[in-house]
């Protein structure tokens, strides 16, 4: 079996794209095929799986009455994005059917290979968008997209994050800080209690209220076929803080393994709340049966039922939607991430939310296009738990000064990176999630779960 070098694979790739897009000859998909290295019969049969599988329907001119949407969102979010929807339909007549699942991988996954895709969709991960770019399943964007004014409402690390070997193929309709602790100020006023600055005064704080008889954290990792990712945050965020920007590079790169022991370490920093004494009531079985989202409530019922609840900046949503007369600031507030290291204080992590095409028609076009806008994305802003990333977004359009908050600390972060796990693999990543929860259930077969997630990333980095 011939092995491609990193050109030759390119070659390969906007050959099939080629091919698939623009049609080229057949002649010159074999011949072009031959000169990247593949023998005839490799090339005649590259060219039959380019038949067989044409991509996603290439046809934006096709008119539609409505788009099926899928994703993840639910509560607030969904509210949000039915807003915008809302707008959509009045704009242009054509209507938005939305399918909302917990188990968005299951539910697209299973659709892809049923060839029923959805017309857009929200992707799972980082990873996954990337590989299904790769797979030519995604309708290209830039293609038809006013690219001078994207250009210009968004800054080019944003276009990065959306685009495939160069190739824009997603738009952010929302971003995130994941820097942010939820409390309240109010609580915290009552037991007297102060907002820690670093890891130890948070430590520190932890055990006085744990001593209190009282539970500092909330903490929940359910969540349906993706249950870990939360606890995978909090490990992002902590190696960030700890080892700094170009450590954690490597590590996302698998230039280091994740037997490393700074990985080790902080898997184990994180465990000092996860499984600190008296920390969450249940301990790891409620950690593990606890969904994301329902956890967050805890800090603000009345009594408080835990007093902090680490979580990204879309939180502010499922909290506000939860108590209605919430005041912002008085009583729901959120602390930065606290320092570990000093020469990393500042460091976030975060990402934003992708959405792609399927299905290249009139609707799908239109839809995509009108994400993209101040417009679109200043109904989801406004009413709290998204930050955008469109530069054309204003000030004002913000609902509180806890919102502009959190979208002042993703643009003025020392160092900003994208969640770890949005950037490994997929495969990588599942090993990784399910590590977070087998660490939660048994601490003591650490060194088991980190050989495990690296014998994933050898095999998915020499594929």
């Amino acid at each position: 079996m011939p092995i491609f070098d990193r050109r030759q694979r390119h070659h390969l790739d906007q050959l099939v794209e080629d091919f698939v897009i623009t049609r080229i000859p057949r002649r010159e998909f074999l011949c072009r095929a031959m000169a990247a290295g593949l023998s005839i019969s490799a090339a005649t049969t590259l060219l039959a799986a380019c038949e067989d599988n044409p991509g996603p329907q290439r046809n934006g001119s096709t008119k539609v009455q409505s788009i099926d949407v899928l994703t993840e969102w639910s509560g607030e979010e969904l509210d949000s994005f039915n807003m915008i929807n809302a707008v959509f339909t009045k704009k242009t007549g054509i209507k938005v059917n939305v399918e909302t699942t917990r188990d968005l991988l299951a539910v697209l996954t299973t659709r892809l290979r049923g060839n029923n895709p959805p017309d857009v969709s929200g992707m799972p991960s980082v990873s996954h968008f990337h590989e299904l770019a790769a797979q030519n399943k995604l309708v290209r964007l830039d293609t038809f997209f006013n690219m001078q004014q994207y250009q210009k409402n968004y800054a080019q690390a944003w276009i990065d994050y959306s685009s495939d070997n160069g190739k824009v193929y997603a738009v952010l309709p929302k971003a995130n800080t994941k820097g942010t602790i939820w409390y309240n100020p109010q609580a915290f006023h009552e037991v007297g209690v102060s907002v820690p600055q670093t890891w130890d005064e948070l430590l520190a704080l932890s055990d006085k209220l744990a001593r209190q008889g009282k539970y500092p954290w909330s903490l929940g990792v359910e969540s349906g076929a993706t249950s870990g990712w939360p606890a995978a945050d909090w490990i992002a965020e902590i190696y960030l803080n700890k080892y700094g920007p170009d450590l954690y590079d490597q590590w996302v790169a698998h230039k280091i393994p994740w037997t490393d022991a700074s990985i080790k370490d902080a898997f184990r920093t994180f465990g000092q709340i996860a499984l600190g004494k008296h920390y969450v009531n249940g301990g790891a079985q409620a950690i593990l049966a606890t969904n994301f989202q329902d956890a967050s409530y805890l800090p603000f019922e009345k009594p408080a039922k835990a007093y902090m609840y680490y979580l990204g900046d879309f939180a502010a949503g499922f909290i506000k939607n939860q108590f209605k007369t919430i005041k912002s600031g008085q009583d729901f507030s959120f602390f930065p991430f606290p320092s570990i290291n000093p020469q990393y204080k500042g460091s976030v992590i975060g990402g934003a939310d992708l959405l792609t095409a399927f299905k290249d028609n009139d609707g799908s076009r239109q839809f995509m296009e009108f994400m993209t806008t101040a417009e679109a994305q200043s109904i989801w802003v406004k009413r709290g738990g998204a930050t955008s990333v469109n530069s054309a977004v204003e000030k004002s359009v913000y609902p509180d000064a806890v919102a502009w908050a959190t979208a002042q600390q993703m643009t003025k972060a020392t160092a900003f990176r994208v969640s770890a796990d949005d950037l490994i693999p997929q495969t990588v990543q599942y090993a990784f999630w399910k590590g977070t929860l087998t660490y939660i259930s048994d601490p003591g077969q650490l060194d088991s779960v980190l050989n495990t997630i690296e014998s994933q990333a050898q095999l998915a980095y020499q594929a």
